[in-house]
């Protein structure tokens, strides 16, 4: 499948410097490309090894809700280089475990660096979140680690994620959440050719998942918001990009919409019912 569909720009940022041997954004964003997680965000060493740990403690956060145990079969949306299952990997030994990602380059990295360890068994697949190629009642679980703002349409991923989930299966996800309605104005801006640098964005309310919940029969578990948390991660990523002035630019205006709580970061927990 062509990648004409995929505009992510930060990511071809970071696909480049990889490319050229940047040992910075290997520790930075080679293997996790997401957010950090601080348990005291005063602790935080401002390094980028600090950061790298951090990184690897969000992805056991949002992977914590999932409730996952041994033969299980899981299924990681957006799963970027294969952090998260990765991440599984290293824990479980068991785990029947897939990762989906609609960009074939970073499906691509992902076959190279995650090798499944013990009895696992790991398989990543180029396709799209709102039509995963999964038999219907497959999975015992469904991740998606902060990048659901990327996906067309939540309704129907999470059509998708009903259909291929097994009754009583778990379903758990990170996001930035916004504080109020967007004006009807400012649709645009997140559609079509997206905002400079960060690409394709629609942000939501949370209020938006309660209505997901309950006309797609999942309930929600549980809710963890960790705004505070995560703000170490905003000079990590204005430093590692500071070449680049728009996203260093946009990245601060991210920043300080989280400072302000106008974004905030949850993770949440589905079951299907």
């Amino acid at each position: 499948m062509s990648n004409r569909r995929v505009n992510l720009p930060y990511f071809d940022e970071i696909l480049a410097e990889l490319e050229d041997q940047n040992e910075d954004m290997e520790t930075v964003f080679g293997k996790h490309i997401h957010w950090g997680y601080w348990e005291d965000p005063k602790k935080a060493e401002g390094t980028y090894e600090d950061f790298r740990r951090a990184t690897e403690l969000l992805c056991e956060k949002v992977w914590s809700l999932g409730k996952i145990k041994e033969n299980d079969f899981v299924l990681d949306v957006g799963c970027g280089f294969g952090g998260t299952l990765s991440s599984l990997n290293e824990v479980f030994s068991s785990l029947k475990m897939f990762g989906l990602n609609i960009d074939q380059r970073q499906i691509n990295r992902a076959k190279k660096i995650v090798k499944a360890e013990g009895e696992n068994q790991i398989d990543f697949v180029q396709g799209s979140a709102s039509k995963l190629p999964f038999k219907d009642n497959y999975f015992d679980v469904v991740l998606a680690v902060e990048c659901i703002f990327h996906f067309p349409d939540r309704d129907e991923f999470f059509r998708e994620v009903q259909r291929v989930l097994k009754p009583g299966g778990y379903f758990a996800i990170s996001d930035f959440v916004i504080s109020f309605q967007l004006p009807g104005s400012m649709n645009p801006f997140f559609k079509g050719p997206g905002i400079p640098f960060y690409g394709n964005i629609q942000l939501c309310r949370f209020q938006k998942y309660k209505d997901l919940a309950s006309k797609f029969n999942f309930e929600i578990l549980e809710v963890e918001e960790i705004t505070d948390n995560v703000l170490p991660t905003y000079p990590i990523v204005k430093n590692i990009f500071s070449k680049n002035k728009v996203g260093h630019f946009l990245t601060l205006v991210a920043q300080i919409s989280q400072l302000t709580k106008i974004i905030r970061y949850k993770n949440i927990s589905f079951q299907k019912k």
